[in-house]
């Protein structure tokens, strides 16, 4: 396959791996990337949501060239019940202007067109190719083994950013296997709509574009959350539980989606639509304490293969690529020094303590515990928001202080006034 040796081994052409070689080429190392997919962005799976930011630092003013969807100025939380929806929204006309915050996006089209950009820089990205192990000697990496024959590639330095379900950082003992429990499984579909159904139905103009997330009981009491996107000429519908959860109620996913997707206030949005692709993505949902060691003797580690996450703000591309830009700098201060120890490498860990992943991934540690241990966030409390919301929107000649107090005595029916403080304590305590 190639018979020379590169100074950079990356592994995976996702946005941490592109992330990654684009700054490494650019500063002229021989880099090159293996993507087992038919080409980059062919096997990749996401939400659909891009933030600007992170790619914008890798490649300035990239949106106006890239194949983006629609420019977020909506957003949007659904608390939800069967029969209702009590609607929490944010829009802003400061985001309907360049350089503008985040986009929706389709993953084969961005990733292959990022991808290209590394080729520029001078990248030789190589698809259709598994990366089987890691080659080491003296206790450090030097290389990989494909499946190709003659495939071993000698480097100083291999870039680990395969996925979540990496098998590289699992042959080197970084982690132990997935559980149930540290991973989401998101199913979603792209459902074709005219772009006048779909800006008149979210109220956009031009190409505006608007995000909804959702809880409660779309879910149906499992640990997860629904979202829907617009694109130019489609909406991405998903959602996504913990498998631990999905193996718990023996739910399966495309009943989930289906079910969701007949809610009488989502059903509405995507009326007439055409079915367009299925798609499922497993997202990493590791302890902060149990993320595995992101670098050793000749290798680092980025973006899911990492285990860098962060549902709560619906954030996953932008860390991969934070993380591989963060690779990047490491690599390049490692050359200058022609130091490829594990303890000269160990300056990623440094950066990524100093950047918002870690920094944010530490502030929410305790949430995913915190959720597991209180379903009664997506099954009590959306009906005891819906009770309160409607009794007073309900106009009946009732003083309004004798509602207060039915709501509260309904509210105490639902769940019992000590357990509401400790859940907010709780609540307070996990969110910030």
């Amino acid at each position: 396959m190639v018979d020379e040796k590169f100074d950079i081994v990356i592994v995976g052409a996702g946005p941490a791996g592109i992330s990654a070689a684009i700054p490494l080429a650019k500063a002229g190392l021989k880099v090159i990337v293996l993507e087992r997919g038919e080409y980059p962005g062919s096997k990749n799976v996401m939400g659909g949501i891009l933030y600007r930011h992170a790619a914008d630092e890798i490649i300035p003013g990239f949106y106006k060239e890239a194949p983006l969807e629609r420019h977020i100025i909506k957003q949007s939380i659904w608390i939800m019940t069967k029969g209702s929806a009590f609607q929490v929204g944010y829009q802003d006309l400061a985001l309907d202007r360049e350089p503008y915050n985040s986009f929706s996006v389709f993953r084969a089209n961005f990733d292959n067109w990022y991808a290209g950009k590394a080729k520029e820089m001078g990248a030789l990205i190589v698809n259709e190719t598994v990366v089987e192990g890691l080659i080491a000697e003296n206790g450090r990496i030097v290389g990989v083994r494909t499946g190709r024959p003659d495939g071993d590639i000698r480097c100083d330095v291999v870039v680990i950013a395969d996925g979540v379900n990496s098998l590289l950082t699992r042959d080197l003992n970084l982690r132990c296997e997935l559980t149930p429990d540290s991973v989401t499984l998101a199913v979603k579909e792209i459902i074709n709509l005219d772009e006048a159904a779909i800006n008149q139905r979210f109220s956009l103009t031009g190409l505006q574009g608007s995000t909804i997330e959702l809880v409660g009981e779309i879910t149906q009491g499992m640990v997860g959350i629904g979202f829907i996107y617009t694109n130019r000429k489609s909406i991405s519908i998903g959602i996504g539980a913990l498998v631990s959860e999905l193996k718990r109620t023996l739910m399966r996913p495309y009943e989930l989606l289906d079910s969701f997707k007949s809610h009488p206030f989502v059903s509405p949005l995507i009326e007439g639509g055409e079915n367009r692709e299925y798609l499922a993505h497993i997202i990493p949902e590791i302890e902060f304490n149990k993320l595995p060691k992101p670098y050793g003797s000749g290798f680092l580690v980025a973006g899911d293969a990492a285990g860098f996450g962060n549902v709560v703000h619906r954030e996953g591309s932008n860390l991969a690529m934070t993380s591989g830009f963060l690779a990047a700098q490491t690599i390049l201060r490692a050359k200058e020094r022609s130091d490829y120890s594990e303890n000269s490498l160990s300056y990623y860990k440094h950066l990524l303590e100093r950047s918002y992943i870690l920094k944010d991934m530490k502030k929410y540690r305790n949430l995913k515990k915190y959720l597991e241990t209180h379903k009664e966030i997506f099954t009590v409390y959306p009906y005891m928001l819906s009770d309160a919301v409607r009794e007073l929107f309900i106009v009946d000649n009732i003083p309004k202080k004798e509602k207060q107090k039915k709501i509260i005595k309904v509210a105490r029916k639902r769940r019992q006034v000590c357990k509401i403080l400790k859940d907010l304590y709780h609540g307070f305590r996990a969110f910030w």
